[in-house]
């Protein structure tokens, strides 16, 4: 196991320095991507020095960033073989590692301080997605015994092969099937178990028109900055392609993500002697107050608000247990 501890030995050549990140996490200082393609030789096709000289990659290509992806889980977390589906969500590495590392500063509340360690903690991740990054994460940098449960059979199909596939996973990392349409814990959490912690990422929007629109806005933005790098008539050439991917249960769902949590702490609640910290990301900082408002009319004893940022991006997730 590669501790998460250490900072990359070439910082000195790095670009798009995300200082404001988790100081534990490997990534704050950026992408090396030489050192990636060393490790990673497919990355290698995807690199080209942007206006200052610098390696970088075409962020608006999905295979690029699919590429990079494999290069981090591989350089960092030891990751032989990693693969998604055609059309499946292939998330940021870096920013899913600062939920993993925050949370392991909640679990060392209760330890004097001291983050825990091995596999006798236990993580649940809801909705794991095809990628399977937080089990990766947690069970890489601590060493934690993670369960990740999926409701899109392809998406729980992809990450049981990712677990199955990597010696260094397999004895630490299972997935299971969520078959209940409209349970979270239920169905996944078995009678004799129990979960130092929960974490979720949930679907952001309230519909497949809402989720469409806003990777429109990114794919846009995406394209825009591709086109100062690489030339007009290179970036209309590649714009119909832009696709990040992300299947319905992905990106959305009735109601978004507030209604999605809201159902997540009503549900907690018949759960709370089997998991320690319910955790759950919240993209609107608007629905903060009232969700934990509820979990406190729920009897939670304990609430918490842990603010992230990565680079311009503030991020947070709710925290509360019983």
């Amino acid at each position: 196991m590669k501790s998460a501890k250490s900072a990359p030995s070439s910082a000195g050549k790095q670009s798009n320095a995300k200082p404001e990140m988790h100081p534990r996490n490997p990534h704050n200082l950026g992408y090396d991507f030489a050192a990636l393609a060393d490790n990673y030789a497919p990355l290698k096709d995807h690199l080209a020095p942007n206006p200052l000289g610098k390696l970088t990659i075409d962020f608006s290509q999905p295979t690029a960033v699919k590429a990079l992806n494999a290069g981090l889980l591989k350089h960092y977390y030891q990751v032989q073989h990693w693969d998604i589906p055609e059309g499946f969500l292939c998330p940021a590495v870096p920013g899913r590692a600062d939920y993993i590392h925050y949370i392991a500063d909640l679990l060392a509340l209760d330890n004097n301080g001291n983050i825990p360690e091995g596999k006798q903690i236990r993580g649940l991740d809801i909705g794991t997605g095809a990628n399977l990054i937080y089990p990766i994460v947690a069970s890489q940098s601590y060493g934690w015994s993670m369960l990740g449960s999926e409701i899109n059979r392809a998406s729980y199909s992809s990450a049981n092969l990712i677990a199955d596939a990597n010696p260094n996973l397999r004895q630490l990392v299972k997935v299971r099937h969520q078959k209940k349409a409209k349970a979270i814990f239920s169905g996944i959490i078995k009678e004799d178990e129990a979960f130092d912690f929960s974490l979720c990422n949930p679907p952001f929007h309230v519909s497949a028109d809402a989720a469409l629109a806003g990777s429109q806005k990114k794919n846009k933005n995406l394209a825009r900055h591709s086109h100062k790098r690489r030339g007009k008539d290179s970036t209309a050439k590649n714009q119909s392609s832009l696709n990040f991917g992300g299947q319905h249960n992905e990106l959305w769902c009735e109601g978004g993500e507030f209604e999605f949590v809201r159902s997540m702490i009503k549900e907690s609640v018949e759960f709370k002697k089997q998991v320690t910290w319910f955790t759950t990301l919240l993209s609107k900082k608007e629905n903060v107050a009232p969700l934990l408002l509820l979990a406190k009319k729920l009897g939670a004893s304990e609430c918490k608000t842990i603010n992230m940022a990565q680079g311009a991006k503030a991020s947070r997730f709710i925290a509360w247990r019983f």
